[in-house]
């Protein structure tokens, strides 16, 4: 029966054809081994590429061997190819998620330009799509993150996504087909596996059809979300001026008062990659005509001038200065994000935290806060010391990397460093035995 739908499906999204050479990417996972003997056994001209992270040690290179032997029993060629993926965070300041993800599809491309192959086709199946929609939903992300998986994006195309994670794995069983489970799927540390593991369970236990019904769900916000991408067409033709690299968004142009917000959130994230707490901000200076307040998002800055919105790339000696209003709860900033909790003392459990958490006596800041990348001449007074230390000198010590100093971002209340994010707190913000009121705040990569 899987066989069929398979097949149906490839033919009714037009994914690809037996014209086509494929590239299937292959972890070892009962998903890709599942992809592997479907397209294998329907006659498609396919290769495989396997990835070795270098994450999980012995686990990660038994993959590797499983694959390798896969593709020599079915004859099919298989790229093999080990990542630096640990080296590549510290470089360049990205989630292992992240890093990972680039390094992959680079290599995916690599591969299709020297080898010839038309398509890349990943396993995602129905039960990845509706884990990613309550990823985007407690991640704000809009109707566009709402939509799930898209099963072709460019030559990259998702042909299970037609199946669920049981029909696949009932399939490998009946089938004899060897695959292994990666043991940080059973770990809760990551979002994915708390919403798959602990909230879909307990969802399912109140609605018994919640997979087609969530199906059915993603397929009618996918639709709307095509006809609002059409209709955004025009209006970007009409309110967006392009200058070189500057951007200017016209927004009395926009003739719908009421969607006005919605329509520059649109533009911003979709276009610049803004997130919807930085465009909500931004909408509130813009209503307020303030003018000159900076808004930034991973790669541009935008700002406010007498009722236009004026975005240009982000220069490498741009400090990205924003302020953290009291209340606030998350704030972005190059590849990360903090997170704000004002918690009593008594809820705190331990005081001994890791460097990507910090707790501030809430009594000795003052809001707003400011965040931005140090500079030359910065100090603060390191926890545990009693004198003030040169930032530069404290991330010598540490024997920082240049590139880890060039997104090395400090917190300050009043103008004093409260935080060297990421690492240190300051003495001067300390918990004390008098402490009543932390502020905990704790970066998150993205």
């Amino acid at each position: 029966m899987l066989v069929e739908k398979f097949q149906q499906y490839i033919a009714k999204e037009e994914l690809f054809t037996h014209e086509d050479k494929i590239l299937l990417t292959v972890s070892g996972g009962v998903d890709s081994m599942v992809l592997m003997s479907l397209c294998v056994n329907c006659g498609y001209h396919v290769g495989i590429a396997h990835c070795n992270f270098q994450l999980r040690g012995a686990e990660s290179d038994e993959d590797e061997i499983l694959v390798q032997e896969a593709a020599r029993r079915y004859g099919i060629e298989c790229h093999n190819k080990r990542f630096d993926t640990t080296g590549e965070m510290e470089l360049t300041g990205e989630s292992m998620e992240m890093a990972a993800r680039r390094l992959r599809y680079e290599w995916f491309n690599s591969l299709c330009e020297k080898y010839g192959y038309t398509v890349i086709a990943i396993a995602h199946h129905v039960d990845d799509s509706i884990e990613t929609f309550f990823i985007n939903m407690l991640r704000g992300t809009g109707l566009r993150g709402l939509t799930g998986i898209n099963n072709q994006v460019g030559r990259v195309v998702r042909p299970l996504l037609f199946a669920t994670r049981k029909q696949i794995l009932e399939y490998a069983i009946r089938k004899h087909i060897h695959f292994r489970e990666d043991s940080s799927n059973r770990s809760t540390k990551y979002l994915r596996n708390k919403i798959r593991l602990g909230l879909i369970p307990r969802i399912k236990e109140i609605a018994p059809h919640f997979t087609p019904t969530m199906e059915s769900n993603i397929q009618r916000l996918t639709q709307a979300q095509r006809f609002i991408d059409y209709a955004m067409e025009g209006i970007y033709k009409q309110i967006v001026e392009v200058s070189g690299d500057i951007i200017t968004l016209h927004t009395n142009r926009i003739e719908h008062i009421e969607t006005k917000d919605f329509i520059i959130y649109e533009i911003l994230s979709s276009h610049f990659a803004f997130r919807g707490d930085t465009v909500n901000r931004l909408c509130q200076a813009l209503k307020a005509a303030t003018s000159g307040k900076r808004f930034y998002s991973r790669s541009h800055v935008a700002y406010t001038d007498r009722g236009k919105i004026v975005i240009s790339p982000i220069e490498p000696d741009d400090v990205c200065e924003v302020e953290i209003q009291q209340g606030q709860r998350r704030a972005y900033f190059s590849n990360y994000v903090l997170h704000f909790e004002l918690c009593n003392i008594d809820d705190i459990a331990s005081l001994q935290q890791p460097e990507n958490v910090a707790l501030l006596d809430a009594e000795k800041l003052s809001f707003p806060l400011t965040l931005r990348r140090w500079q030359e001449g910065d100090q603060f007074v390191p926890f545990g010391m009693a004198g003030r230390k040169k930032v530069s000198d404290y991330l010598i010590d540490c024997k920082v990397s240049m590139a880890e100093k060039s997104r090395q971002f400090v917190l300050l209340s009043g103008g004093e460093i409260v935080w060297l994010v990421g690492r240190r707190i300051s003495d001067t913000a300390r918990l004390t035995r008098h402490s009543e009121q932390v502020l905990k705040i704790t970066k998150e990569n993205l």
